[in-house]
């Protein structure tokens, strides 16, 4: 069962440096720091929204239109500290 517990909380590390990549990004690119008219960082801009749309979707669902704020990275890294938080009482009892 540790072992099980060690893989979901890596993919959960991952995933979490994934929004925060993608979170600290989207500020650069709306400060106009980054240009995502260049190929590079046009590239890692849409591999991220790419990877991350499928749990961003969901949660923009059901939360209201804030007028050009995303709150669903925040709602999903909450998510994934529940997740991970739970894991942790399953596993290890604590």
């Amino acid at each position: 069962m540790a072992a099980f517990y060690d893989i979901i909380t890596a993919f959960l590390g991952i995933v979490k440096f994934f929004i925060f990549a993608h979170f600290i990004m989207s500020w650069l690119i709306s400060f106009q720091v980054l240009n995502p008219y260049q190929p590079i960082v046009g590239q890692i801009w849409n591999v991220l929204s790419r990877l991350l749309e499928p749990i961003y979707a969901p949660i923009r669902r059901f939360l209201p239109d804030l007028g050009g704020i995303d709150l669903s990275p925040i709602v999903a890294l909450f998510g994934i500290f529940a997740i991970e938080r739970i894991l942790q009482q399953v596993v290890f009892g604590i």
